[in-house]
């Protein structure tokens, strides 16, 4: 599988994380598209099937990613 570059996917977890914040998902038809675009598009890059693990994933693909986070990955 091809991995996303660390910087990319760091971009992509800041912009879901600030639509999050925002509650993009309450917010006008545009808004709830982008952040369903930067969803789809972190779990394509990380080869997962939802956010969350999407999300953990992207992380511990990043520089300094903690092991722990590894128990999260396998269940």
């Amino acid at each position: 599988m091809l991995m996303a570059h660390p910087a990319v996917l760091n971009n992509l977890i800041e912009q879901y994380e600030t639509l999050r914040l925002l509650h993009a998902e309450e917010g006008s038809p545009e808004v709830r598209r982008r952040m369903d675009d930067v969803a789809y598009t972190l779990c394509v890059s990380t080869g997962t099937r939802d956010i969350d693990t999407a999300l953990v994933a992207a992380r511990h693909q990043l520089p300094g990613a903690r092991t722990e986070d590894d128990s999260l990955l396998t269940a």
